[in-house]
């Protein structure tokens, strides 16, 4: 990430290792990172706070930086008359999460840059977001907000102590409303047939997506519609090829859109417009992420190499421009380059009639909508509207000959993208956001029989698992430039499990199994609130705040509490212990007023119940060499079996093995020396089967009764 290249005196985030935060340390702004001395000056001078948190992709940060930032007169005001401090979002949920659902319950919505004002105690009194410098266009000026808080503070202090303080009892009481218990209406099919059909309804038939402009992928609500079209009687409503159809429908508009680079692969954070044409043009680590997984699921549920491709290039360009040589992932890619939005993205007619042969050049910019006027501020975003089949059929031309074309076409310009300044880059790794990649490679890696994906998800993991630790062995939360800091939060131990448990039953290596064993004790330990069932953003020990919040609700990724449903309940299945699942099922209880109300904002948790509900099976699948189960894995992962879950062994494999796979394997055997598979159900198998095509006739039973199971019947 590129930093401020100004040479104003360097102010107290000259040390941090956040690129966000170094953007910021060339501003006038006398800027502090959180933490104690900005707290104690605050209390010393009897100052406002001015907290301001961001993102090093959020573009009205950066436009509020040079703005106001750089501004000396505003820098004089806020220097003189309060305690600054910046906050790197990515880096602080914690923070993040707590003043973001101030400014919502005073406001009704939030975003970013979240600027808000504290008293010397860190209580909120008043906040929004973007101020531009000066009033305009009947918002208020950042400098009149200034002067208003000010006033505030200093001339009505009482009234405003008493407010701070009821918005603090009011932010540490809201998250124990969203989670209580609804034993009246227990979790049952009917709650995720309701989740459907409000799905359903907002839903946009013609272009994909929920809701009207600007649209956000929703990866999460996607994976649950496929699961609940996998078992959806036809007698339901919505229809079953209705919801697969909005899955298809969405995925298909986001691939084709400008959302999507046809060129390096991977998703922007966000379309502006309905239609998915013109990109927020960042590029963010849990939206490739989270996308890839949705993709995959498509494929393993359709057969459709479409979805394959997609999620192939989306995690292609993760490994190629988001991974570090240690194999961890970084965070983001900027919208802007050169101070510019889009501009490394864009495309002149020129240019590429310039850069391809003459013949296919005419039919590219064709297909992917390239005119001389352009779609966005006098330039291209490559987009397609329709398949390139059904483009060279109604040309009379050979698809199959056409694609090879423009693929050299795109690896030209591509070439010549190359050579352009580079967004700035994100550099830092996230343990939750690295979770999230780490599940999309083994995933995919597992569906694909692509080793390259496999591989990186190991590499990735150890990574985490043996860098960003503390010496008592829990998680630290970030990394950059070999320096681990910040004690995890509860989706960085959640989203590790769910990686872990998905990358064991990819590369069966059982370290994976005792790691994330461990620390679903460290989470329980330290992370529960024991009434509830539930857990806490943070730890036990963490620094405390003037809220400690209980997430359920999605954001852009997952929440923490979903996770954690998610990641026990695939603990619990994998090792047989029924502590783990009876913890997942108290977390999703807790989280049914959520699912009922409001299922966009719980798609990971309708993961969890969905599969709760389902009628899971436990395969031991044990061979003599890895040879002898390959066939076997193969088959099972041509279908689209998330009810499943796998343990394998094989006698040549001479890694070190978990005693909790022991114990699940105790009792069993290869039977005469053959590849030998036992189906299981609530911890009750069947009788054993050896020998290949035995034990591939046994997957394809267990798929073919996975495919008659029906909800709400």
């Amino acid at each position: 990430m590129q930093e401020n290249p100004k040479t104003h005196p360097e102010n107290h985030l000259a040390k941090e290792s956040s690129p966000y935060l170094l953007q910021h340390k060339n501003n006038p702004v006398d800027w502090y990172p959180w933490g104690t001395a900005a707290l104690k000056k605050a209390k010393a001078e009897d100052k406002p706070i001015f907290l301001s948190i961001g993102y090093s992709a959020c573009h009205w940060c950066h436009v509020m930086e040079h703005e106001s930032f750089e501004d000396e007169g505003i820098a004089k005001l806020l220097n003189e008359n309060f305690v600054c401090i910046k906050v790197d979002r990515e880096e602080r949920p914690d923070i993040d999460q707590i003043y973001m659902n101030a400014v919502v319950a005073m406001r009704g919505q939030g975003g970013w840059p979240l600027n808000v004002f504290l008293t010397p105690d860190q209580e909120f009194f008043f906040g929004g977001t973007y101020w531009p410098p000066k009033a305009r266009m009947g918002m208020p000026g950042f400098d009149q907000v200034l002067i208003g808080t000010l006033n505030a503070f200093k001339n009505k202090r009482e009234e405003v102590v008493n407010q701070s303080k009821k918005i603090t009892e009011f932010l540490n009481q809201s998250h124990d409303a969203a989670d209580a218990q609804g034993q009246a209406k227990p979790l049952d099919d009917a709650m995720l047939i309701m989740a459907a059909h409000s799905l359903e309804n907002g839903f946009d038939f013609q272009n994909g997506g929920f809701g009207d402009k600007p649209k956000f992928p929703h990866a999460m609500q996607l994976s649950f519609l496929i699961r609940l079209a996998r078992r959806w009687s036809r007698r339901q409503t919505p229809p079953k090829d209705t919801l697969t159809s909005m899955v298809k429908l969405n995925l298909q508009k986001m691939a084709w859109g400008g959302i999507y680079d046809h060129l390096g692969g991977g998703f922007a954070r966000y379309s502006v417009d309905e239609h998915w044409l013109v990109p927020h043009f960042e590029k963010m680590l849990y939206d490739n992420s989270l996308l890839t997984t949705s993709y995959v699921d498509m494929f393993q549920f359709s057969g459709d190499t479409f979805y394959e491709n997609v999620a192939r290039e989306t995690l292609d360009y993760i490994l190629h421009d988001l991974t570090d040589e240690t194999g961890a992932f970084y965070s983001t890619e900027d919208a802007d380059s050169e101070g510019v939005e889009g501009k490394f993205y864009v495309w002149q007619k020129a240019e590429i009639e310039a850069a391809i042969d003459d013949e296919i050049a005419p039919l590219f910019c064709d297909f992917y909508h390239v005119t001389e006027h352009g779609n966005f501020e006098e330039a291209n975003i490559l987009n397609q509207t329709e398949s390139l089949e059904a483009f060279a059929k109604n040309r009379k031309l050979d698809p199959t000959e056409l694609a090879t074309k423009f693929q050299q076409a795109k690896a030209a310009l591509l070439k010549i993208r190359n050579l352009r300044i580079r967004p700035g880059l994100d550099d830092k790794v996230l343990v939750n956001w690295n979770a999230l990649a780490i599940t999309a490679m083994a995933r995919a890696g597992a569906a694909f029989n692509e080793p390259r994906y496999t591989a990186a998800a190991g590499k990735a993991a150890a990574f985490v698992l043996d860098t960003l630790r503390r010496e008592d062995g829990r998680l630290l939360h970030t990394w950059r430039n070999g320096n681990a800091k910040l004690d995890a939060y509860l989706d960085d131990y959640a989203g590790m499990m769910v990686a872990l448990l998905t990358l064991y039953q990819t590369d069966f290596n059982e370290r994976w199994i005792d790691e994330a064993a461990g620390l679903a004790k460290q989470m329980v330990a330290h992370f529960s609130d024991d009434p509830s069932g539930a857990f806490y953003f943070t730890a036990d020990d963490h620094e405390q705040l003037i809220a400690r919040v209980k997430d359920f609700q999605d954001s852009s990724v997952p929440s923490g509490n979903a996770l954690a449903a998610t990641g026990l309940q695939m603990l619990g299945r994998l090792t047989g212990q029924d502590q783990w699942l009876e913890r997942s099922n108290k977390v999703i209880s807790a989280g049914l007023n959520l699912m009922r109300r409001a299922p966009m904002a719980a798609g990971q948790m309708l993961i969890a119940a969905e599969n709760m509900l389902d009628q899971n099976y436990e395969l031991v699948l044990m061979g003599p060499t890895k040879e002898s189960v390959a066939s076997s894995l193969a088959e099972l992962r041509s279908h689209f079996l998330p009810n499943v879950t796998l343990i394998c062994r094989t006698d040549d494999n001479t890694a070190a093995r978990s005693t909790l796979v022991d114990e699940v394997l105790s009792g069993k055997k290869l039977l005469n020396g053959q590849v030998t598979i036992y189906v299981c159900q609530n911890h009750t198998c069947k009788k054993p089967v050896s020998g290949e095509a035995e034990v591939l006739a046994a997957i394809k039973d267990v798929a073919e009764r996975v495919d008659m199971l029906t909800i709400g019947e």
